[in-house]
């Protein structure tokens, strides 16, 4: 069910010219494309309404911020809550992505942050992430867990190949450093990777660590939403092997790091959205075909 928020959370500091509030038609609350705020990505666009949406899988981690770039509806939702109050474990994705989907989201941006596990994989840089490893445990990780029917969802290609596309074309025009191509390791969190944990990731060749790509992304392609990773290397998780002179991560590194980088991941996904077709023709729209037995 859809709920207009008549009185929305917002920060004290913002403005009431920054607050438009929606009416209760299903018409005025849209959107086709969805971004969901990673770590320090709390804000997308200025002049939004807030949307708060009731799921059958409990409450998402903040209202819905839609606005509009270019003459495309776009959805905005930080993943962790706009003060960053929930876990990676914690995030309710699975009323994340419906939340997103119920307003007509077919398309969904997700920057985060992420750790560097190889030496040319720099802070600073981005990745437009093409495959995962996941780590994570205990996450309700499918739409089709009570039935009636049993989906095994492929997961060969898990991110959008049009979408990630569009992202490499668009950092390349903003001379923006990033890497085509990159596995992530998802891991439970909140803890960071023991040197063992990040040797080990490191030797099997995978670039980057994260804790929130998994079950997000799937759970996307069970909706048959496309769905794009940017990650923003912010630290080298627990250190570099061979590389004593590279401290582990902490909280603030990160922090700095992301704080220096958020008007550039900003800026590349406004970029992004108005190159994104109208259609669809890439897998993800027809995800469900033949995914399911019985029923």
């Amino acid at each position: 069910m859809l709920v207009v928020s008549l009185a929305p959370a917002v920060d004290a500091a913002k403005s009431a010219s920054d607050l438009r509030l929606l009416t209760p038609s299903m018409d005025a609350a849209r959107a086709e494309i969805g971004v969901f705020g990673g770590s320090g990505l709390y804000r997308l666009l200025d002049d939004v309404a807030f949307l708060a949406i009731e799921t059958p899988y409990g409450v998402p981690s903040d209202d819905i911020a839609i606005g509009r770039v270019g003459d495309r509806m776009v959805a905005f939702m930080p993943r962790h809550g706009r003060k960053h109050t929930i876990p990676p474990a914690a995030i309710n994705y699975r009323a994340n992505l419906w939340a997103m989907h119920s307003i007509g989201v077919n398309r969904v941006i997700a920057p985060t942050a992420a750790g560097s596990l190889q030496p040319h994989v720099k802070v600073g840089e981005l990745v437009i992430t093409d495959q995962f490893i996941d780590r994570t445990h205990g996450r309700p990780d499918t739409y089709f867990a009570e039935g009636p029917k049993v989906v095994h969802i492929s997961a060969a290609e898990p991110y959008c190949p049009v979408l990630r596309a569009l992202a490499v074309q668009a950092a390349k025009a903003g001379e923006v450093a990033v890497h085509e191509h990159g596995t992530v390791v998802v891991i439970q969190g909140p803890r960071f990777s023991t040197r063992a944990e990040s040797k080990w990731f490191s030797s099997m060749g995978w670039e980057t660590v994260n804790m929130t790509q998994y079950p997000e992304a799937m759970l996307a392609r069970e909706l048959e939403m496309c769905y794009l990773n940017i990650s923003l290397v912010t630290d080298y998780d627990a250190g570099l092997e061979g590389h004593p002179d590279v401290k582990p991560v902490s909280v603030e590194e990160v922090q700095r790091s992301f704080a220096a980088n958020t008007d550039r991941v900003r800026e590349l996904i406004l970029r992004l959205i108005p190159n994104i077709p109208a259609e669809r023709q890439c897998p993800c729209a027809t995800a469900l075909r033949d995914a399911a037995i019985g029923g």
